[in-house]
């Protein structure tokens, strides 16, 4: 920014970070904005003399010292710190950044507090409000980088217009110049790194950070089905360790999720089994059948292993997604979205190629009559001794084809609700809300489920070969012209009604789940 002209937030920014690495040379007299003598002032303390001294920097002034960067951060602090407490709370926050000239609204103000808050006691001490800044300013660094596609240190529209392109969102240009006027100072239309950070260092990240983080396709909702695209780490989650934190939270609350709705997820498999048009098996009936036949305890059949098989599952597709990852030598932090759609459908495919014994272990327990098995060891061993090892891979093909729709279907939806939501309700913010991002979530997965679900029927059924009586040996391609001829199209679709009932539940579940899981290992919410 050029030397006499300094933004609203600029002498905050300057108190704060040592300014040696930015063009800004001292004001001119007479262009001290609100804040001078404010957060400038208060910043600098009583050392704004600008005599160069020992250990100065290139910018003139002694600030690149660490005890006296420590120095003006206290003095910061204690300007925010209005009640005089010793720690940072909502109030004192919207009160000292008032008389600062920097407005923000009490949810912005609760995200900072949130976002800085390690020992959770709804405050920031000053340990913790300088690890925010810190931590924050990496944050809005590694965005501007990647924005920056000319490398020339400056972000224009056509440069937001095509990053936000290749992460699946389409804005005009005329929206990628409202969202520059909103952090350009100086009219040039364009944005330098003084005056990113200006704007987003003691504000919540919004506009095109907010787009990247709120809005990518999280892996939380699960509903049963572990065939959608891994979610995207930053760098920073993937150095600090809160990645496996992530996934450790997304395991848990799919476990509970499963649990709840594994009575639904049960009668879907008997339906798609052994119901066709000479057994026509309803919701209430299947039901009543099994607590008749096991009792009410029965109706958990199989989800032990479909539990278990959730922490290999995930752990496989994660690595297997970031290795593939580096294998497609892409240097971006995200991937574009056919570049997901690729990565993320074949370290699917890796995952589960690896634990595909596991679901049809599953699928068998699900099917067991009481007394059948002692439990899955015993399952497992009768499987093996009887069908040898080939029967633990029946329906792999179908199951393999499966996650290309699935997948594909799911991501793209997503990205068509979400396109159209930010095209029509993103006026003064990219925050979706939980309620639209969990929308978008089921209606993306339910959409992803409905196009790959004849294949799901298929390969349960060819899963189930064995534990059905007098059935013959059957291929994929056989087992689709069987049920085109004896049950039509409609046949594709048995146990569809099970299936969509536990959606909604189970996207709920998880998230509720997820979020309390996230707080007890300490990740910060995106």
């Amino acid at each position: 920014m050029p030397g006499a002209r300094r933004s609203l937030a600029s002498p905050v920014v300057s108190g704060v970070l040592c300014p040696c690495g930015s063009p800004r040379a001292a004001a001119a007299p007479g262009t001290a904005s609100v804040t001078d003598g404010g957060a400038g002032g208060a910043a600098g303390g009583g050392g704004g003399g600008s005599g160069a001294g020992p250990g100065a920097g290139p910018c003139g002034r002694a600030l690149c010292e660490a005890s006296e960067q420590e120095r003006r951060l206290r003095a910061l602090f204690q300007k925010l710190d209005v009640n005089r407490d010793g720690a940072l709370c909502i109030h004192d926050l919207a009160v000292g950044l008032g008389r600062l000239g920097l407005h923000r609204t009490e949810l912005d103000l609760l995200k900072i507090v949130k976002a800085g808050d390690k020992d959770l006691d709804g405050q920031l001490d000053f340990e913790e409000f300088v690890h925010y800044l810190q931590d924050h300013e990496k944050k809005l660094r590694l965005v501007f980088k990647s924005l920056d596609k000319k490398n020339d240190g400056r972000i224009d529209a056509q440069e937001i217009v095509q990053s936000l392109r290749d992460l699946g969102v389409k804005i005009s240009e005329q929206q990628a110049e409202k969202i520059l006027k909103s952090m350009d100072k100086n009219g040039t239309m364009t944005i330098d790194w003084n005056e990113w950070r200006d704007y987003h260092l003691l504000h919540p990240v919004e506009n095109i950070p907010e787009i990247i983080l709120y809005w990518k396709h999280s892996t939380i909702f699960d509903v049963g089905e572990n065939l959608t695209v891994p979610d995207e780490f930053t760098v920073e989650e993937r150095q600090t360790g809160m990645w496996w934190r992530h996934l450790v939270a997304g395991g848990g609350a799919g476990a509970v999720s499963r649990t709840c709705t594994a009575p639904l997820d049960r009668l879907k498999v008997l339906m798609q089994v052994h119901a066709s048009r000479s057994n026509n098996m309803c919701i209430i009936g299947g039901f009543t059948q099994m607590i008749r036949e096991g009792g009410p305890r029965s109706l958990w059949r199989g989800n032990g292993i479909n539990v278990l098989k959730i922490a290999p599952e995930s752990a496989i597709k994660f690595m297997a997604y970031e290795q593939i990852k580096r294998f497609i030598g892409t240097d971006q932090e995200m991937l574009r979205i056919h570049e997901r759609l690729l990565a993320g459908s074949l370290a699917g495919a890796i995952a589960q190629s690896s634990i595909y014994p596991m679901e049809v272990l599953k699928t068998r327990m699900a099917l067991r009559k009481t007394g059948q098995y002692s439990g899955m060891l015993d399952c497992a061993k009768n499987i093996l001794s009887k069908e040898g090892m080939a029967a633990f891979y029946k329906g792999y093909i179908p199951n393999m084809l499966g996650i290309i729709p699935y997948a594909g279907i799911d991501l793209a939806v997503y990205e068509t609700l979400k396109n159209a939501w930010l095209q029509r309700y993103a006026v003064n913010s990219a925050d979706p809300g939980v309620f639209v991002l969990l929308a978008c979530g089921t209606i993306s997965s339910t959409c992803g489920q409905l196009a790959s679900y004849p294949l799901a029927l298929v390969r349960t059924r060819m899963q189930a070969q064995a534990s059905v009586e007098g059935a013959p040996e059957v291929t994929m391609r056989g087992l689709f012209k069987h049920i085109l001829k004896t049950e039509g199209a409609f046949g594709l679709y048995r146990g569809l009604a099970p299936n969509f009932m536990k959606v909604i539940p189970a996207v709920s579940i998880s998230y509720v789940v997820y979020e309390n899981l996230k707080m007890t290992l300490g990740v910060q919410s995106r």
